[in-house]
């Protein structure tokens, strides 16, 4: 008789384990995913990674409208080392920018005006610019392999 209450306590304790380790891997799946939605992020306005990665955008932009420039942010997210924004340039104090004397004069027909997009990774201690569009008229970063690997909830869509 102790034999098999000896076994009986070596099969609930085998079952305990089990659905000890079940529940914690759940707990950490859990977890994992929480985090992984919570590593992309809008870095808050006057914040100074968000004037970093404005900064590299900048010159960019001006080389090819002149400066000064500002800009409206009308999407910006940062998480594990990408940043991804689309910025309207204009002149300081809300001032339109007027294509026709820009480097785009020729394609302003073409260009959804200056909205620009921007791929920036940090590395080397400060953003770098990867990849930028301006103007686009179609979601260009769809089916490309570089955003594929992009964190999810980077890009807008």
């Amino acid at each position: 008789m102790l034999e098999s209450f000896s076994e009986a306590e070596k099969i609930t304790t085998r079952i305990q384990k089990l659905i000890i380790f079940s529940l914690s891997a759940a707990l950490l799946a859990c977890l994992v995913s929480v985090a992984s939605a919570q590593s992309v992020y809008e870095p808050a306005r006057g914040s100074a990674e968000r004037k970093a990665i404005l900064d590299t955008i900048r010159p960019l932009v001006e080389v090819r409208v002149g400066p000064p420039v500002e800009f409206v942010v009308g999407w910006m997210r940062s998480g594990n080392g990408w940043a991804f924004a689309r910025v309207d340039p204009q002149r300081p104090g809300g001032g339109a920018i007027d294509l026709r004397f820009t480097s785009y004069a020729n394609q302003a027909e073409f260009m959804d005006d200056l909205t620009t997009y921007a791929l920036l990774v940090y590395r080397y201690n400060r953003w770098n610019l990867v990849d930028f569009v301006v103007g686009p008229t179609d979601v260009f970063w769809v089916g490309d392999p570089l955003y594929a690997q992009l964190p999810p909830g980077l890009t807008p869509y």
